[in-house]
């Protein structure tokens, strides 16, 4: 399963050149996965549990650029799951479009929110994670 979401580019989000500033990618890139564990898990259970997130690695693939009022769909799976880490693999297309206008793979750690240590992912979120789970990156 591929979670997908939509963000619309404004004016903010662009550079000197009139498309989307490399940072700013990062920034919608985060703004999608958040809106994937909105989505998917229930956050305040998580506080309650002090179970959090933390990035280790972004690498960020830029192959076309975005513009303002372009209509992206932001798609998000798993293509590496662990009992501690992950990797989520996002990949950018405009609204309706097959062009690949970025692509990233984010390492990510699970976290005890208390002691900002590495933790084992609990069962509710390893059944999420597993949902979207595509092994050698490529969406079945």
């Amino acid at each position: 399963m591929i979670f997908t979401t939509q963000i619309k580019i404004h004016g903010y989000h662009l550079d000197h050149y009139g498309h989307v500033n490399n940072a700013r990618w990062v920034e919608l890139l985060e703004e999608a996965r958040w809106r994937w564990l909105e989505h998917e898990i229930d956050l305040t259970a998580w506080d309650e549990v002090g179970q959090g997130l933390a990035v280790l690695s972004i690498a960020v693939n830029y192959r076309r650029p975005a513009h303002m009022h372009d209509t992206l769909d932001f798609r998000c799976h798993v293509t590496k799951l662990g009992g501690r880490s992950a990797v989520c693999r996002q990949e950018v297309y405009r609204e309706g479009g097959d062009e690949k206008l970025l692509d990233a793979d984010v390492t990510f750690v699970f976290i005890d929110i208390a002691s900002g240590k590495i933790r084992p992912r609990d069962e509710t979120t390893g059944a999420m994670l597993e949902k979207y789970h595509h092994h050698e990156g490529r969406p079945s």
